[in-house]
Parts: C-alpha cells; structure tokens; sequence
C-alpha cells in the first residue's frame, strides 16, 4: 500500500515540498544546537524544561486521543466512527513520533536515551513513560495497518486486530496518566503537586486531540473529495464539547483549591499566570505569560459558548471556528503555561520569566514538519484505499 503515497497532485507535491524544507530548517538548528548545547535555547537553573517538554506534554495528549474512535468502534462496535477510526490511529503514530523526538532534543545529549534501555529502572516514572510510549506506537502501527490491508482486500479484519486495539485503549490512557506522573511526582513544584492532574492532563487530551484531528479530516473531505459521515462528525463534535466542559471544570477546581485555601506554593503559580509577581530580587514585575493566558481564558469560555448549543455545534462554519480556538486555548494553557508556572516562582521565591528562543522554535517547527509529514503520508494511504474499496 506503501505506493499509494506516491501518487498525487502538484499541490499533495508542493505540501510534501514544504514540510521538507521545514525538517531541513529545523534540522539545520537542531545541529547548532547540538555542537553548542541548550545554552542556545531559553532554558536555565530555574526554568529547566521549556518549550520541548511542554510539545511533548500537549502532544501526548494529541496522540491519546485516538482511543475517542478506537474505543466506541471495537469495544461497543458503533459503526458509525468505522470510516474515521484508522485516521485516529495514525495521527497517534504522528503524534508519538513528535513525542519521541522533543525528547531527543530536550536532552541535549541523545544518547543518554540508551540509558533508560541498558540500565533499566522501574522505580522510575519516566521508564513507564517510555514503555507505554513505545507501545502504544506499535499498537497503532499494527492496529492500522491490519485493518487498512482487510478492507483493501474486501475482507473482515482478524479477530487478533481486535484484541490488540482493546489492550491499546488502556495504552491510551495510560500514556497521559504517566505524563501526568511525571508532574505531579515531583513535590518541589507545588503548581503541579495535584491529585487531579491526570484527570486535567485526559480532559484536555480527549477535547484538544479530536479538536485537532476533526479539522484535519475536514480538510481531507474539501482535498480529497472522501465522505466523513455526517452523524460521526456530530458525534466527535460531541464528545470534544464534554471533553471541553471537564477541563474547564477541573481548573476551577484548581483554582478554588488554590485561593479558598490560600496554598501559597499553589496560590502565587496562578497568580503569576494571570496577573504576573514581582522579582523580590529586583523589585520589577513580571508577567510575560499574562496576556497569553487571558486569551486562554476567553478562549476556552468561547469555544464552550460555540459548542453546547446544538444549533451551533452543527453549523459546520461555526464548529470549525471553535475548534480553531479551542485548540488554541487548550496549547497556550498546556502547551506553555502548565510548564512555565510550574517552575515559576523557584523554590526561593525568585521569578525567572521563560519564553521559548528562536533556536527551539525552529527546531520545534522541524519536528512538528515530521509529525505532519508522517500523518499526511498515512492519511494520504488510508484515502485511497478507502476510495479504491468503495
């Protein structure tokens, strides 16, 4: 099926084209970076994960979100997302590989990754990350695949593609919960030291991925003229707006935790986000995420107000416009601010303002042109098959 990517249109050639020479651009300053090390990103003593661990943060999420088609299709067998589903397993294939990869940048050192295979330890979150990583990548791999190749061939898919698909729903969840682990293991950082974290990291996972992989497969319905299905489209819409109204609900749940209590570690990471502290240190007030997550704020409370009513949900302009926006708000709250407050302020009560150099943003372009280009070579094979056996 492999050959199918290779017949297209000039404009499929031109996108190929492009996402090339944006991996050459973020190739290119992956290699500063490597001869000169992280002192060319932004990153410092005090903010020691940036921009790369919070893409790798917001894309696991991404990638989790596949199971919102996975599961109804093979656990309850609602036909409806049958068309979609593969779709979700290889934009979860994308989205690990992008995974995988800020962690190979954010390391600085890539071969230390070695480590967690040759000295192995399982006391350590960040080695379950890598196991249930890794694993829910070849699930979706072969999940995909094997049911790609049965409706190319006109047949049933194997009873075994089923059973693999069911254990990657637990993969799934799982692959977040971790993530969510790794931030709410550590007690230094009060803004994540929360009970709720994983359930924060899913809820945004299950509105954000489907959010993203629906504006995707709209795409693909205007380009390649395939047929999405109007009830599941409905449906996924649903399920983002439920996703959506949890998350919301779960940061105001943060929030009266934070103030009601007055937890002052908590208490001042928030503050910090919407309102910005002052640098005891210098006396000058800080506050370079504030507008940011304003924005956020609005954001989200709009993309609610767009998709709770049915009568707007289902309007197709104004879906597609909340979900831009839904996008948005979700990546600004964690894709940055999730990170960034976490290490603001230290430990010292100091405050280290953060935002990403040019170097990590061009490197992250770089990656994120390899996750596209991966999906759109995987979508590119499954329309035409779809088409072909139609």
């Amino acid at each position: 099926m492999l050959e199918k990517a290779l017949n297209g249109n000039k404009y499929y050639w031109w996108w190929i084209g492009l996402l090339l020479a944006c991996i050459a651009v973020g190739a290119y300053n992956y290699v500063l970076q490597f001869q000169h090390g992280l002192q060319l990103t932004n990153m410092s003593r005090d903010v020691s994960w940036g921009f790369y661990v919070a893409q790798l943060t917001y894309l696991v999420g991404v990638a989790a979100s596949g199971v919102m088609l996975v599961l109804p299709y093979y656990l309850h067998d609602y036909k409806k997302f049958g068309n979609l589903v593969v779709f979700g397993e290889f934009m979860a294939i994308g989205a690990i590989i992008m995974c995988l990869l800020f962690v190979v940048v954010d390391l600085g050192q890539p071969k230390r990754l070695m480590n967690v295979v040759l000295h192995p330890t399982p006391n350590s979150v960040l080695f379950w990350d890598m196991i249930v990583l890794n694993g829910y990548m070849f699930l979706n791999i072969i999940v995909g695949w094997a049911s790609l190749e049965a409706q190319k061939k006109g047949v049933p898919y194997a009873k075994w593609v089923k059973i693999l698909a069911i254990v990657s729903v637990p993969f799934a969840f799982s692959i977040h919960t971790v993530t969510a682990f790794l931030y709410a293991g550590i007690p230094a950082r009060h803004f994540w030291l929360t009970a709720i974290m994983a359930a924060r990291f899913l809820a945004s996972a299950f509105c954000a991925g489907p959010a993203i992989m629906l504006l995707l497969l709209f795409i693909v319905e205007k380009v390649a003229k395939f047929e999405l299905g109007e009830y599941a489209v409905k449906m996924l819409a649903r399920i983002i707006t439920y996703a959506m109204i949890f998350n919301v609900f779960f940061f105001g749940l943060e929030l009266f935790t934070a103030f009601y209590s007055q937890i002052p570690g908590h208490m001042h990471s928030i503050v910090y986000l919407f309102a910005g502290l002052e640098d005891p240190a210098t006396g000058q007030h800080l506050g370079a995420m504030v507008p940011y997550f304003w924005t956020a704020a609005f954001l989200a409370l709009l993309s609610l107000a767009l998709l709770i009513p049915p009568a707007t949900r289902n309007c197709k302009p104004v879906l597609i416009f909340a979900l831009l926006i839904l996008i948005a708000a979700t990546w600004i709250d964690k894709g940055m601010g999730l990170v960034v407050a976490g290490f603001i302020p230290n430990m010292f009560e100091g405050v280290t303002e953060y935002m990403p150099s040019s170097t990590e943003l061009f490197i992250s372009l770089g990656i994120y042109s390899i996750g596209a280009l991966v999906v759109t070579v995987l979508w590119k094979i499954a329309v035409s098959v779809k088409k072909a056996a139609a």
